[in-house]
């Protein structure tokens, strides 16, 4: 019989909602529950929101998606691992997840070992950044796992292509699974060389929750959330790294521009037009303190650096107010720190507002060369605002139309389309 259409919708949006708040988390619980097999804990989680996805609709959502979907997962796994019982650690997972399981039929609980004196999705932000892991798969993978990303969405963070990426992520899992890397905080003694991984990763998760790679909402909260939540773990584990206080205090002052940053319509509000009244002064405040304990450790990083840029912005009370020259300087350092094409672009914007568009222009011309960046939106956008605002409005009509076809999020395309829509172009040498 086929589902009722409004009970059919209802199921789609819970079964969305499930995988926001729950990917994660059920991803984390499982991974431990079978033994650190990350791909084995990814491979049940995704059966069991398949499942949800055909028998929610007829069958109706359950009152604790959280606990329907966890009770699913166990059982794959232990479906699967009834069929490995070669390896004593299949074994062990086997009799522990059985247990877990006859338990949950006694006294059904959706608190989902949430009460672990180790917090299961830091345990997996671990494992996921081992050195053992290549870097990019490192990131690639804790995307994936801990940031809930899509493939098509990580292909697209790391500019490649889908094929290529789920043919990266299936060999991070292998590796992990092959190497018997565990599924643990690491050691006191280890700690600090496998941060800096650990913070690249969460920054990624943050950036993806800002600006959406795709989809209709500018902004996916859930992952800024669990991205400052991860942030916030990791320097209460860590209280004397600058670093991890310094990523820390960059996501604090930077979403707390959340609410301002689109119209009541879902709208996208650019910088410059945000109402600051809506910014969240206690976050702001929050972050500053971060920082400057970040600081008075006299350790600089270039998370520190953004996180001062950052500051910079929310200090600032006006857009004409803002110390360009001064968050030029900073993105001159952090080039520097760490150069990359994001920052170079960054820093041109920024140049741009401080010396003039013509200084900002010439330092995009040096990414000119570099054929991965065809296709960066960003890069297109900075170069049509720079355009525009040295007066060369046809150029900057066609870096606004490059960036607005590169746009695969609808709020960022239309918030593109509305500034370029403010352009005439110029006469002809006819008119």
């Amino acid at each position: 019989m086929a589902p009722d259409p409004a009970a059919a919708t209802a199921a789609h949006q819970a079964i969305e909602r499930a995988y926001r708040e729950e990917w994660t988390r059920l991803l984390a619980t499982l991974a431990g529950q079978v033994g650190g097999d990350v791909g084995l804990a990814e491979e049940v989680v995704a059966e069991a929101f398949a499942t949800a996805a055909s028998e929610w609709p007829t069958q109706g959502v359950p009152s604790r998606p959280g606990g329907w979907l966890t009770t699913v997962a166990r059982r794959r796994a232990i479906d699967a691992l009834r069929r490995d019982r070669t390896r004593a650690a299949s074994q062990a997972a086997l009799e522990h997840l059985e247990r877990l399981v006859r338990e949950e039929a006694d006294a059904p609980t959706d608190r989902g070992d949430r009460s672990a004196v180790a917090d299961d999705r830091l345990r997996l932000l671990f494992t996921c950044c081992h050195p053992s892991l290549a870097p990019e798969a490192r990131v690639a993978l804790t995307l994936r796992a801990v940031g809930g990303l899509q493939v098509p969405e990580v292909a697209r963070a790391f500019l490649t292509s889908e094929t290529t990426m789920a043919q990266r992520l299936v060999r991070a899992k292998r590796k992990i699974k092959a190497a018997g890397i565990p599924y643990r905080v690491p050691a006191d003694d280890e700690l600090p060389e496998r941060l800096g991984g650990v913070l690249h990763v969460i920054h990624l998760v943050y950036t993806e929750g800002h600006v959406a790679t795709a989809g209709d909402d500018l902004v996916r909260a859930p992952l800024c959330d669990e991205a400052v939540r991860l942030a916030r773990l990791v320097t209460d584990l860590l209280p004397r790294e600058a670093e991890a206080h310094g990523l820390l205090a960059l996501l604090l002052l930077t979403d707390a521009r959340r609410s301002a940053r689109t119209t009541p319509g879902g709208e996208a509000v650019s910088l410059e037009d945000q109402d600051r009244s809506h910014w969240d002064r206690e976050a702001i405040g929050e972050g500053e303190v971060v920082l400057e304990h970040a600081l008075a450790m006299r350790r600089p990083g270039p998370f520190q650096v953004q996180a001062a840029v950052a500051a910079l912005h929310a200090q600032a009370p006006t857009w004409d107010a803002t110390d360009w020259v001064q968050i030029a300087a900073l993105y001159g350092e952090l080039d520097r720190l760490a150069p990359s094409p994001v920052v170079t672009v960054n820093r041109a914007v920024a140049a741009g507002l401080a010396d003039g568009p013509q200084v900002g222009l010439a330092l995009l011309a040096a990414l000119d060369g570099d054929d991965r960046l065809e296709r960066y939106q960003p890069l297109h956008a900075a170069r049509a605002e720079l355009l525009a605002r040295s007066g060369a409005t046809t150029a900057a009509l066609d870096s606004y139309r490059t960036a607005i076809a590169l746009t695969e999020n609808e709020a960022q395309r239309r918030a593109l389309e509305a500034r370029a829509s403010r352009l005439r172009p110029e006469p002809t040498a006819d008119a």
